[in-house]
């Protein structure tokens, strides 16, 4: 049981803006949030809190990063464009208290073993950790023997992985995608989880036109997929409007930029930017950052060009500018790291600051958007600069 926290004075969004308050934690949730709370009488039924000043700071709920590599990525390029496991300080002191663990390209000699296990790790260590089971591969790899018995059986399965319109994609038919959106569907109704089907969404011209047809022709609706890397270049962000008017979730990834080293990529914040322009609802936008994985780039031959690995600080660079750039309201890009990604994969208690939700929080300047604390589950992760 961790101790009680008070932090005090700081100017609250749960995205939206609550005021400036002091907020209490206490085993791993808010207690109350009041204009002042007395440190003596927290002391005499809780014990002897924490007290960090937040004044002239604005405080958040932490980021949520439904799309990292956690345990290592890559192999486009052979032995050598191998990532290692990311670290809990790596994702903590970019703000991000919340992941979502997931293979890439290779599905063969990388196991969901050992990325449960490494979730497992993280959580042990302070961050709340989800994976997804599947790859870019179908049949899809699990831990079970099946898709749905993962989701159901296995408390940090939340979804499953999946790769389309891409050259490293098992290219399934409609039919077998059905299939999978099927299984984890069940999977979810059964387990109270989301199920969703996290899909990597590549170049190739098939586009959204499968997951559109079956969204069309069946009753699962439009928000069992998770498309994300939209913004990898402009015509998949253009194509991906029309999935987004229909009510779906479209996910940009932070860590694919012209800044990263991606040539034909739009910049993420430009990205948000362009789909609600175009009439996405912010609700339906969310970001992850692909952090940890290695990123590889093809000319048009097929050839690898370079392989990068995606940074996972991208995520709260590009919420500042979001805010500072492009102007986005404050409590709509805290939506777009946070709020949204928590509504979408059903991780309760997340993405929010009211009594009884998660402690998560970030702590940030309130003129530069510099980040001042970290707290994941009502512990302070990173101390005031």
């Amino acid at each position: 049981m961790s101790e009680p926290l008070i932090i005090r004075g700081g100017k609250i969004y749960s995205p939206e803006y609550v005021g400036k308050a002091d907020i209490l934690s206490f085993n791993k949730k808010v207690a109350s949030i009041k204009r002042s709370i007395d440190e003596n009488e927290v002391r005499e039924v809780l014990g002897n809190p924490k007290v960090i000043n937040a004044e002239g700071c604005l405080i958040l709920p932490g980021i949520i990063d439904q799309h990292v590599h956690i345990n290592g990525a890559g192999g486009e390029g052979g032995p050598l464009f191998r990532t290692a496991p990311i670290k809990s300080e790596d994702l903590l002191k970019t703000g991000i208290t919340t992941v979502v663990g997931l293979l890439g390209t290779d599905g063969i000699t990388r196991s969901l073993k050992d990325l449960l296990m490494k979730a497992r790790q993280l959580s042990m260590e302070g961050i709340t950790a989800y994976i997804y089971t599947g790859s870019y591969q179908i049949p899809s790899p699990t831990i079970t023997g099946s898709v749905v018995s993962d989701i159901i059986l296995i408390n940090e399965v939340i979804g499953v992985k999946i790769s389309l319109s891409d050259h490293r994609s098992s290219h399934p038919s409609k039919e077998e995608l059905l299939r999978l959106a099927s299984e984890a569907r069940v999977g979810g109704i059964l387990s109270g989880k989301a199920g969703v089907v996290h899909i990597h969404m590549g170049e190739e011209s098939s586009g959204f036109t499968p997951i559109l047809e079956i969204t069309e022709e069946t009753g699962i609706p439009i928000t069992q997929f998770a498309p994300t890397h939209v913004n990898r270049s402009h015509s998949v962000l253009e194509s991906s409007l029309e999935f987004g008017r229909r009510g779906g979730y479209l996910d940009v990834t932070t860590g694919v930029s012209k800044k990263s080293g991606f040539s034909k990529s739009v910049k993420p914040s430009e990205a948000v930017s362009f789909l609600i322009k175009s009439g996405i609802p912010v609700e339906k936008i969310t970001m992850s950052s692909d952090g940890n994985g290695s990123m590889p780039e093809f000319d048009e031959g097929g050839n690898l060009l370079k392989v990068l690995v995606s940074p996972v600080d991208s995520m709260l660079s590009e919420f500042k500018d979001l805010v500072t750039v492009e102007k986005v309201k404050l409590e709509d890009a805290v939506r777009i790291v946070s709020t949204n990604v928590a509504h979408h994969l059903m991780l309760h208690g997340k993405g929010k600051i009211e009594k009884g939700s998660d402690a998560d929080f970030i702590v940030l300047g309130e003129e530069d958007l510099d980040l001042k604390a970290v707290i994941s589950g009502g512990e302070v992760k990173s101390s005031f600069s």
